[in-house]
Parts: C-alpha cells; sequence; structure tokens
C-alpha cells in the first residue's frame, strides 16, 4: 500500500500483511507527523491527502440567504462610495470610518448532530452558512479562500476521522493561512472560550454545546478580540479583518 504524507507529501511503502484490518495512523518518518488512514471499501488506504481530493464544495444553506445577499450588496456599495469619497477628498482621513456596513461573514460547519441546529443559529445572526459532509467538500469550500470561520466538532464524518483530517489541515497551515481563518472547536467536554486550552490545541476558539444558543453573542465577542489583536497587522499588510 502507498500513501502520502499531508504534511511533507513524502510517498510511503506499506507493507501489506503488516497493516491492521480497520483504520489506523502511522508517523511519517521524515517529518514525524501522525497520518490517520482510512481505508476504503476495497481496502486500500486512503490518508489525509487523498480523503481531501477534490471533490464537490460544501453546499450552501437556503436559510438567510436572501438577507446575506442584500448584506454582501451594501457592502459593496458602501465600498464604492467609500473609494469615490477618498478620490475626490483631499482629506483622507475624514473617509476612513470603518464602522459604514461591516463585511459579511462566510462560515463553514463541519459539524455532526448539532449541524442543522448550528446553521440555523447562525443564518438568522446574518452568516452565510456552509455545510460539510466529508472532509473534502470542507476542503474544496475553504480553497476558494471566502470562508474565513470553521466549525467542526468531534463527531463530524466520523467514518473518515473528519475531525482529526480538519485539525490536521490547520496544523500544516503556512502562518499567513492559519491567521485567515478562524477555527473553532464545539464539544461536550471542553469550556467554552478557555484560551489557554485552545492555543495549547491550535484553535482559536472552544465552544462546549450546551453554550450554543449563545453561539451568535461569543463570536462576536471572540472575533472582536481577534480583530483588536491583530488590527494594526492586517492594516499594514492591507488585509480586511475577519
Amino acid at each position: 500500500m502507498i500513501i502520502r504524507c499531508d504534511n511533507c507529501s513524502v510517498s510511503l511503502q506499506l507493507d501489506e500483511s503488516k497493516i491492521p484490518a480497520g483504520n489506523f495512523s502511522v508517523r511519517c518518518p521524515r517529518c514525524q507527523n501522525l497520518l490517520r488512514v482510512q481505508k476504503d471499501a476495497s481496502g486500500k488506504g486512503l490518508s489525509t491527502v487523498d480523503q481531501l481530493a477534490a471533490n464537490q464544495p460544501a453546499a450552501a444553506t437556503a436559510e438567510g440567504s436572501q438577507d446575506f445577499k442584500a448584506k454582501e450588496t451594501d457592502y459593496q456599495i458602501n465600498n464604492a462610495l467609500r473609494s469615490l469619497m477618498g478620490a475626490l477628498q483631499a482629506d483622507k482621513n475624514a473617509v476612513e470610518d470603518d464602522s459604514m456596513t461591516e463585511k459579511p461573514r462566510r462560515i463553514l460547519l463541519c459539524l455532526g448532530q448539532k449541524a442543522e441546529e448550528t446553521a440555523k443559529l447562525l443564518a438568522k445572526s446574518g452568516y452565510k452558512v456552509y455545510v460539510a459532509q466529508t472532509p473534502a467538500q470542507a476542503n474544496e469550500r475553504l480553497r476558494e479562500g471566502k470562508t474565513e470561520i470553521l466549525i467542526f466538532s468531534p463527531d463530524f464524518a466520523a467514518d473518515m476521522g473528519g475531525a482529526a483530517v480538519i485539525q490536521q489541515k490547520a496544523n500544516a497551515m503556512y502562518s499567513s493561512e492559519r491567521r485567515r481563518l478562524f477555527l473553532i472547536s464545539l464539544e461536550d467536554n471542553g469550556t467554552t472560550m478557555n484560551a489557554h486550552d485552545a492555543f495549547l490545541r491550535n484553535l482559536n476558539l472552544i465552544v462546549n454545546t450546551n453554550d450554543l444558543p449563545q453561539l451568535p453573542l461569543i463570536l462576536n465577542r471572540a472575533l472582536g478580540d481577534y480583530n483588536d489583536l491583530y488590527n494594526y497587522f492586517n492594516r499594514a499588510a492591507g488585509l480586511a479583518a475577519i
């Protein structure tokens, strides 16, 4: 069996006679990355990089789409007006007001049982919500570069090791890419907004499922703090806040 490391892309030749009957993990001898191998129906192994092969992107939910479209249009119009005013006025400080319509946010859900409930909650709060059924669908949506917030849970595509695949993808990102992805774990045992635990796990936010009804408020607070932290960096790099 041949698999590829999703971190350094080295090909690994595994002895078929020594491979366990079920799914298994193997460590890359070059970069020490831990690879979770998922077997397909034929018994062949699928590493993380194979699971993220080209696929259909996660679909957007219909609920809240009209409100999001209206908000996105307002944002584009206000940006155009701000550019025009900046060209007409010598004092550009008069048009550096970020209080104009905020950029509408796109959010990708990689969840199990809580997917539908969370999608409805966030759509009502003005988010453009996409729901992935597989890691490949999530990866395709992320490739577009427009989705900056991702929420996943331990029960996401459990038969494919979905949560582990998402975490591995985040861990393999360059710092410039990782900085533009706000990664949230929705879990039963975590402590909401535990910054220390989130840092150790390369997450931006942890939310306990018991606090799901307050998720929009928690998100607004956490994203506000995150954007304040990177405010001057984003301005210097010409990047919009998440």
